[in-house]
């Protein structure tokens, strides 16, 4: 078989909590990608030297698996201090797979991304955001019980837990202080959305241009409370059950609110759109994940892509290659700029 020569460079980091792309993800990605273009690397990257060094490797693509790097010490990423990854790389001329640094700000500060939902007219649930080492006050808490709380800045169910649901202050207090020390960082409160789970994946079909949106309904097994909703051990175990969505009219309200965030985010490409639905039936925005697990058979993304389009996994992997590769770079992009952690008031 005739292989197209180009070469695509495949990152990740050994770096906890940099990386989104496991080892067995990548070498899954490098073994599709191998079978069509000539060269497909795996690059681990830690720091800005490893990242200097890709860059000059000039590959054709980057197959994204991480947002970004600390600026000269690891620890600088609690402090905000970050190389985007998106940027270095579109700064230098190197076309990368997914969304730009807009996008994946937004999509890691939890309460930016709800606070852009609102903007556009979108329903997510009210919240606040509590400041690391702070506790909300009784008070000032415009919200009602129950509440879920969780870490402002963090993914893959990091910090979600059976206390994640908050009956009363009291819970809330104890569930704040537990984060605090856990992660250091700040705290998102929300009110609590008691309906079924679903998660939408977005891919943009590269013929026509369509934004197809696909969903499915998760379902976790309940806890010792009774509540169902995916932390990091129901995340990382793949054992919550998949269902397709087969309402009309329920697929047309969660697809729409799908597709809205992910415009007013400004994503690329393709990504993944977390929602409940609140005590009326209606779909909220919960959290975006644009570099979603692509782990055949693993990760709400390839179940949705084959569970609605039957799309096989070797053909979703070379669509978002694809999608890469198609693009114009952009000199002078504006970014969008954020405080490392911003404290917003109750929606």
């Amino acid at each position: 078989m005739h292989k197209i020569q180009k070469h695509i460079e495949i990152i990740r980091s050994a770096t906890k909590g940099l990386s989104s792309l496991s080892l067995v993800s990548a070498e899954a990605i490098q073994q599709v990608l191998s079978q069509t273009y000539s060269k497909v690397g795996i690059s681990t990257i830690n720091d800005l030297a490893d990242l200097k060094k890709l860059a000059k490797s000039k590959p054709d693509l980057v197959f994204m698996g991480m947002e970004f790097v600390p600026s000269v010490d690891p620890r600088d990423i609690v402090n905000g201090k970050k190389i985007w990854v998106s940027t270095y790389l579109e700064d230098r001329g190197i076309k990368h797979t997914g969304s730009d640094r807009n996008a994946a700000e937004l999509e890691r500060y939890k309460a930016l991304a709800k606070q852009r939902v609102l903007d556009a007219n979108l329903k997510t649930s009210p919240y606040v955001v509590v400041r690391n080492g702070q506790i909300p006050s009784k008070d000032t808490l415009n919200l009602r019980y129950p509440l879920f709380v969780k870490p402002a800045c963090l993914g893959a169910g990091q910090g979600i837990d059976n206390d994640s649901i908050v009956q009363n202050y009291e819970d809330l207090e104890l569930k704040v202080k537990a984060l605090n020390g856990l992660y250091s960082a700040n705290v998102l409160v929300e009110q609590y959305l008691p309906g079924r789970e679903f998660s939408v994946a977005l891919l943009i079909n590269e013929i026509s241009g369509e934004l197809m949106a696909m969903p499915i309904e998760l379902v976790a097994a309940a806890n010792d409370k009774g509540e169902r909703f995916l932390g990091s051990e129901a995340k990382s175990s793949n054992e919550e059950v998949v269902l397709p969505l087969t309402d009309t009219l329920l697929r047309t309200k969660i697809t729409d609110l799908a597709k809205g965030v992910f415009v007013a985010l400004g994503a690329r490409d393709y990504g993944r759109i977390d929602m409940r639905l609140d005590v009326n039936g209606e779909p909220h925005f919960l959290e975006a994940n644009l570099i979603p697990s692509l782990i055949k058979d693993y990760g709400s993304f390839p179940k949705a892509c084959v569970l609605n389009r039957g799309l096989a996994y070797e053909d979703m992997i070379l669509s978002i290659v694809n999608l890469g590769m198609s693009r114009v770079i952009v000199a002078d992009e504006q970014v969008f700029e954020s405080t490392f952690e911003p404290v917003l008031s109750p929606a």
